[in-house]
């Protein structure tokens, strides 16, 4: 089980301490600190669908760069993500095989579920 994270995130600080994720058995990765590597991102690609599934439109450098005028291609989005941490959407729970990107509400109780049903 691999938990992406970024500490400096308060959402991520609140998802983790609400899920108890020190409970569990999780291989922790602060992005910042320790970047996700090429390997990693095309195992999560692989997992997920697709590199644009993992990127993150709302990270402040999405506009800063012009990228919201761009057309992004997949090539683009493991480029982007893997140059700037920002722009992994966060927090990303590897669960079995299963991954779940992101922290909407409907995200975050699969990953619930998902913990529960490792009991």
């Amino acid at each position: 089980m691999i938990l992406y994270y970024l500490a400096t995130c308060s959402t991520c600080a609140r998802i983790m301490k609400e899920l108890k994720v020190n409970k569990y058995n999780f291989q922790l990765q602060d992005i910042k600190t320790s970047p996700i590597t090429a390997t990693q991102l095309d195992a999560m690609k692989k997992l997920a669908g697709s590199y644009e599934a993992l990127f993150s439109r709302v990270a402040l450098k999405y506009r800063a760069l012009g990228l919201n005028e761009m057309i992004l291609t997949e090539k683009d989005y493991r480029k982007y993500i893997l140059e700037e941490y920002t722009f992994l959407k966060r927090p990303v729970f590897i669960i079995n095989n299963t991954i779940y990107i992101g922290n909407s509400p409907k995200n975050i109780h699969a990953v619930a579920e998902a913990l529960k049903a490792l009991k």
